[in-house]
């Protein structure tokens, strides 16, 4: 598959401060700026990469978490095949606003089958809030993925990104119309198909 051959279109979506543009930057970049400035309206950047012998290029929008912005970004997340929902360990409001971003997204995304990930971020910084397993209980319940990052140490990030793209990957639904297009076929292993949506990272234990 040409690398251009597949593009996603991801979302970063949560509070204002809880990390989404440093996850972009880590992750895009491989860099970390500990004074990052809030995002004004939208950030956009591609990033390629190869997943389970797979080249895509992702599409990720990192938009504002302040209040002030918000009526910008219904019309980011039309088509979007994947929505990261972050939001701060140490900061439980962030957790518990998480309720608000499901409902937005609900509202405005045009595919019922989008992936969505939950991540809680900053897991290097002490006076933790949202213990991990609340976290976990609440992807459970609302069919999530989860997984905690550090855009910091870049602890969890690639894998958080990798993690999402294999289930869209795994979502035809999510993107045949673009790989028919292209030619391409994707074909899932049993293994993968048996998979819950928690995957191999976000275990109790």
């Amino acid at each position: 598959m040409d690398s251009a051959g597949l593009t996603l279109k991801l979302l970063l979506v949560g509070d204002s401060a809880v990390g989404k543009s440093s996850l972009l930057l880590r992750f895009t970049e491989g860099a970390f700026e500990p004074c990052l400035k809030p995002t004004i309206g939208v950030d956009f950047k591609v990033k390629k990469m190869v997943v389970d012998g797979h080249a895509v290029q992702l599409a990720i929008w990192d938009t504002a978490g302040q209040e002030r912005f918000r009526t910008l970004t219904p019309s980011y997340y039309r088509g979007a095949q994947g929505v990261v929902l972050v939001y701060d360990v140490t900061r439980k409001d962030t957790f518990t606003g998480l309720e608000s971003w499901l409902n937005e997204l609900e509202m405005y995304t045009t595919r019922s089958n989008t992936v969505k990930m939950l991540v809680g971020n900053k897991t290097d910084k002490p006076d933790r809030e949202v213990e991990r397993r609340e976290g976990l209980q609440f992807a459970r319940k609302r069919s999530l993925l989860f997984i905690e990052t550090s855009a910091k140490t870049q602890d969890g990030v690639r894998h958080a990104f990798e993690e999402l793209v294999i289930k869209i990957l795994q979502t035809p639904g999510l993107w045949d119309k673009s790989a028919e297009k292209w030619g391409v076929r994707l074909m899932e292993s049993s293994t993968q198909q048996e998979r819950n949506l928690c995957g191999a990272y976000c275990p109790l234990a």
